[in-house]
């Protein structure tokens, strides 16, 4: 819950990659945008977004939704739902023999300031939402390699401790909303798990029935908790 007089967000811009992502969103009161994949095409659409909305609408959340695979140790399962603690540019940075060394530990930063080392925080309601949804709430990594081998996925699960999901656009989408100075949220419904590529088990129906429960609480986020 928020202080006393803060306002849940009004206005909300939803970020998505495909048309299938898109279709059912749109019964939704949000805006919503296909991006195309990839962070770099989503951070463009967002940002272009977010320029050309009339200044007496503001957008107030971002959202970056759709189907994502999870972490096995998360425990999360196809048609389960997550939510994000923090966005996670997950393959930003160098090797360096076996070690990975992240934009903190090269001393870089993805914005001129001294935070957001390619790792974003989101909408301060988060848990809250995640919470009210029963829905996974941890961080969410963003890669522009979609990983096929159990051996990679233990690699990144090790190198973040409790990553929940993958996805190739949530950090685009946050960055861009950064920029901007509004908040961003990552919302994904779970299509199968993170490791090799066995279309067999992926549950895509499932995965888009999550990600539209959780865009639609979103936008009715303010009839069912008190702010």
């Amino acid at each position: 819950m928020t202080a006393p007089g803060t306002r849940p967000p009004q206005n909300v811009l939803v970020v998505v990659a495909t048309d299938p992502e898109a279709k059912r969103l749109r019964d939704l009161p949000v805006r919503v945008v296909v991006s195309g994949v990839g962070a770099v095409a989503a951070a463009l659409a967002t940002w272009r977004t977010l320029s050309s909305q009339p200044p007496q609408q503001p957008f107030e959340l971002v959202v970056s939704a759709g189907i994502a695979g999870a972490y096995p140790a998360s425990g999360l399962v196809p048609g389960d739902l997550a939510v994000s603690s923090q966005i996670i540019q997950a393959d930003l940075g160098a090797e360096d023999g076996p070690q990975f060394l992240n934009l903190a530990a090269l001393g870089l930063s993805v914005l001129p300031t001294r935070e957001q080392f390619g790792s974003f925080g989101v909408w301060e309601h988060s848990g809250a939402l995640a919470q009210h949804l029963n829905a996974a709430f941890g961080p969410m990594l963003t890669l522009n390699t979609v990983t096929g081998t159990g051996e990679r996925a233990a690699q990144l699960e090790q190198r973040f401790p409790g990553a929940l999901t993958e996805g190739m656009e949530g950090a685009g989408v946050a960055h861009a909303a950064l920029l901007a100075g509004i908040p961003a949220l990552e919302i994904r419904g779970i299509s199968n798990l993170v490791g090799p590529r066995d279309r067999s088990s992926w549950r895509l129906p499932e995965a888009l029935s999550a990600t539209y429960r959780g865009v639609a609480e979103v936008s009715g986020f303010r009839r069912t908790l008190s702010f």
